[in-house]
């Protein structure tokens, strides 16, 4: 009786790449990393799986129902869907063992259960940082993280970005003053869209959940107000709302800008944008969004902003922060689909040593091992095929360079090194290759 075969599938909304794709993924993760720690932000993982009443605590509608929930014996138990909820968990749990403000960085797998389409992952690579306050945390960090966007965008070669801010309080602040705090939410959900869906369409969504027409007028007015970020800023002065909340946000903003420039970023690389609401509830102030120019309809790149309150549901601690985070598997799909990014390694090894016939294999391995002994990628071709055959497979991972081991190499302690790029052949002791490869 045969046995019966399964089909080798993926399920719908999990990445898997190829070796060569995997290679520039991993590169590109790498590089993010040390970028945030180029700013002095400290490595946390957090578990993939945590309790649900734990990791559940403030979730609610859209993302509870997104959650991946299941039960081990007695235990209810959900995977993460974001690195935040478990940040919070951890500083509440390390508070004694913390040092404030507290800066970290954390890169790793979410999970959410939403429908999977082009470029949406149901699980999927988040790249954050923030820095936590205990009880306040000054301005000064909203203005640091756009020089951590920055640093990291043209680590990655990009050049022409654009890092979008705004603050919450101003949008807050105009809603109290037309009398929408109840629909504020709503309002702030309806206007981050605009970019995606138009004036036109942000106007009908606002009708249908019954904001007067005057009162979406002055919306539409205050999000298109126009300029250079200092325009942008003195218009919001001269808009002629006098309510509190929205004169706090104004000098936030005006303080994040001006701070923004001690850094010496490129004027072009940021901009106060109006339209820019972040959709979650709760960012409470700074509010971050980050487009790469020509390639907006692949979205935002890079997010966040200040929070009030981290833990609130775990510990009576005021936790307040602000943070940044890279969907770096939407990121990289995007990027691959608008040709943006182009795999060029199809291996990690700079060398390959190839031993002529099984004789040489010991002398072969004597090589590979001195070469990575010297932080050299190496590897060691130990299928017994013709020379041809392993030339090709050389050739097929665009290895640079191939060490070939013949009877005459093992006899004189020698080396024949090939550039495969160039074709150039030398046979050389083993030092003097050692340091030729690690020149280039």
């Amino acid at each position: 009786m045969e046995s019966r075969r399964v089909e080798p599938r993926t399920l719908p909304g999990f990445m898997e790449l190829l070796p060569n794709e995997q290679i520039e993924f991993n590169e590109i993760k790498e590089k993010i990393q040390k970028s945030y720690e180029k700013f002095g932000f400290l490595p946390l993982d957090t578990p993939v799986i945590e309790s649900s009443e734990v990791l559940l605590a403030k979730a609610g509608g859209e993302t509870e129902r997104q959650i991946y929930r299941f039960s081990k014996g007695d235990s209810d138990l959900s995977l993460r869907f974001d690195l935040t909820v478990p940040l919070a968990k951890f500083v509440s749990a390390n508070y004694g063992e913390l040092s404030f403000p507290f800066r970290r960085y954390q890169i790793g797998k979410v999970y959410r259960g939403e429908k999977a389409q082009a470029g949406r992952f149901r699980e999927f690579y988040q790249c954050d940082i923030d820095i936590i306050g205990d009880g306040s945390l000054s301005i000064m960090h909203d203005a640091e993280l756009p020089n951590v966007i920055y640093e990291t965008f043209k680590t990655l070669g990009f050049e022409d970005f654009t890092i979008c801010i705004n603050n919450r309080k101003i949008l807050n602040g105009l809603f109290k003053s037309l009398g929408l705090s109840k629909n504020s939410t709503d309002i702030l959900r309806i206007i981050d869209k605009i970019e995606k869906i138009g004036r036109d369409s942000v106007k009908k969504e606002l009708q249908e959940i019954n904001v007067e027409e005057q009162k979406i007028d002055k919306i539409l007015e205050f999000i298109e107000i126009s300029g250079t970020s200092d325009e942008k800023i003195e218009a919001l002065k001269a808009f002629g709302i006098t309510d509190e909340t929205f004169m706090k946000g104004v000098e936030e903003l005006e303080q994040v800008i001006c701070s923004i420039r001690t850094h010496r970023m490129p004027e072009k690389n940021f901009t106060v944008d109006l339209s820019i609401a972040r959709g979650l509830d709760y960012y409470t102030g700074t509010v971050y969004e980050t487009f790469i120019e020509n390639h907006k309809n692949i979205g935002s790149v890079c997010s966040g902003g200040r929070y009030e309150n981290l833990a609130e549901y775990y510990t009576d601690k005021k936790l307040p922060g602000v943070g940044i985070s890279i969907g770096l598997s939407r990121f990289f799909y995007q990027a691959k689909r608008e040709n943006i990014l182009k795999a060029k390694k199809n291996a990690v090894a700079k060398v390959l040593v190839v031993p002529m016939t099984n004789e040489e294999m010991e002398y072969s391995s004597e090589v590979a091992k001195k070469l990575r002994d010297q932080g050299i990628n190496t590897e060691q071709f130990l299928e017994d095929k013709k020379l041809k055959a392993k030339f090709k497979y050389a050739d097929k991972l665009n290895i640079p360079y191939i060490i070939v081991i013949g009877q005459e190499e093992a006899k004189n302690r020698t080396v024949t090194l090939k550039n495969m790029q160039t074709g150039e052949q030398e046979t050389t002791d083993l030092s003097k290759l050692i340091s030729k490869i690690k020149e280039v």
